[in-house]
């Protein structure tokens, strides 16, 4: 495993970490600027959108998983198809349980550091 790959494991795994946390700062630290979300039945949506919604959650308990199962560096780019499963139980209701897969571009910036950039996230709603 190349130190690009590993860099990028590590941000999955912060990501996953401070999300079960509920560390919404750490969570935007680990995306660019010009960071794209597209998820079904909205239209696409930034950095600004994501923390609102955090904020909006705030309390939400988190937990869940996520396994990379393709992972391609190239160059300052990179993409991974990422399996995530996870589960949102909110103060006064009940659990929401989603599943499925994203596909993510990352991007090497100025620093150094890889940061998400663009995220699909085909996450569904399980029953």
């Amino acid at each position: 495993m190349t130190e690009d790959e590993q860099a990028i494991r590590t941000l999955v795994e912060s990501w996953m970490v401070a999300s079960q946390a509920g560390d919404i700062d750490m969570v935007l630290s680990l995306m660019t600027d010009d960071v794209v979300f597209m998820v079904p039945g909205q239209d696409p949506f930034g950095k600004g959108a994501f923390a609102a919604a955090s904020q909006a959650m705030a309390g939400t308990r988190m937990e869940g998983g996520s396994e990379i199962v393709e992972l391609q560096v190239l160059g300052e780019w990179a993409f991974i198809r990422n399996r995530i499963e996870v589960t949102a139980t909110p103060t006064n209701g009940a659990s929401i349980r989603r599943s499925g897969y994203t596909l993510t571009l990352l991007r090497k910036e100025a620093d150094g550091r890889w940061r998400l950039a663009r995220d699909a996230n085909l996450l569904a709603v399980e029953n």
